[in-house]
């Protein structure tokens, strides 16, 4: 069963999904996806940025290309047309990730970063940890499933 959400995760969630226990928000939010629940937007300036802080935190380089591939394939590619905001982050790092949300219609970015937190009036998609997300995800699935289907 697949949702409407079109989610941008920042770094850290990537970073916190590695070596992650069985319980853990990052790990559920990573499996949700892959069940296709919801959609990953990416764009070439997040992968590198994700591809760039995964190696800087040693994880292994197996383990980084096939979570790149997964993204690249299950993934949607975002094209950045659109890049003004009224306003900007203080790490300039995450400016890709408001543009990619804000261009490919994010309903989400995914994130435990602070700096972000100072956006969400101006943006048109919520800003919230993976925990905030999953309890919206899981009340709209269950939503889903108690609607009539069309013939």
């Amino acid at each position: 069963m697949k949702t409407s959400f079109q989610t941008v995760p920042d770094t850290n969630i990537l970073i916190a999904s590695q070596n992650a226990s069985e319980t853990s928000p990052n790990r559920e939010y990573f499996d949700r996806w892959d069940k296709e629940e919801f959609v990953l937007l990416y764009c070439k300036d997040t992968l590198r940025e994700y591809i760039r802080k995964l190696l800087e935190k040693d994880v292994p380089k197996k383990s980084v290309q096939k979570l790149t591939m997964e993204i690249l394939i299950l993934g949607k590619e975002v094209q950045i047309e659109y890049f003004h905001f009224p306003k900007y982050p203080a790490d300039p790092d995450d400016i890709p990730f408001l543009l990619c949300a804000e261009n490919g219609e994010a309903t989400h970015i995914i994130t435990y970063d602070k700096h972000f937190e100072d956006l969400t009036e101006y943006c048109d998609f919520r800003i919230c940890k993976p925990l905030e997300f999953l309890f919206e995800l899981r009340a709209e699935l269950e939503k889903s499933k108690h609607r009539p289907r069309n013939p």
